[in-house]
């Protein structure tokens, strides 16, 4: 199902389930294709470098993660674990797909993580929106930013 994103007002709430416990707010980097954590990220400035993603070449680094989930192997929790002793980890990550390997993921790279959410956080929240995530809660605040 699509959603109209012209019709969101300026500011709306998305619920969902905490994954990672926490607090975090930051500008939102979204996706539509699921992230390889070995051989998908460089682990040392936070950016995608698989090829053929749509985000490849821009950086996860101190924004909030919107993706469907993970692929690839158990390495991915290694891979983002060590995005949070380099400083370059996401302030917090959204995903739908929940699985073993994001969720060892999401707990060792320590930043608020949410699934399961009331809306499709990927139809719903745009690159650049603010977003506000308290997983305690289990509430997502979105701000639209400006389109000047």
């Amino acid at each position: 199902m699509s959603v109209d994103l012209a019709s969101r007002p300026e500011t709306f709430v998305i619920k969902g389930r905490k994954v990672v416990g926490g607090r975090a707010e930051g500008e939102a980097l979204v996706t539509t294709d699921t992230i390889s954590g070995w051989g998908g990220i460089n682990e040392r400035d936070g950016s995608i470098i698989e090829r053929l993603h749509e985000l490849h070449g821009q950086s996860f680094a101190d924004k909030v993660l919107i993706f469907p989930g993970a692929k690839g192997s158990s390495g991915w929790s290694a891979f983002f674990h060590m995005t949070r002793l380099n400083g370059v980890a996401p302030k917090a990550m959204i995903f739908n797909r929940m699985t073993t390997k994001i969720a060892l993921g999401a707990v060792v790279t320590r930043v608020p993580a949410m699934t399961e959410c009331d809306t499709d956080p990927i139809e719903t929240i745009r690159t650049g929106d603010w977003v506000v995530v308290d997983a305690d809660a289990g509430i997502i605040t979105v701000t639209r930013r400006s389109e000047s």
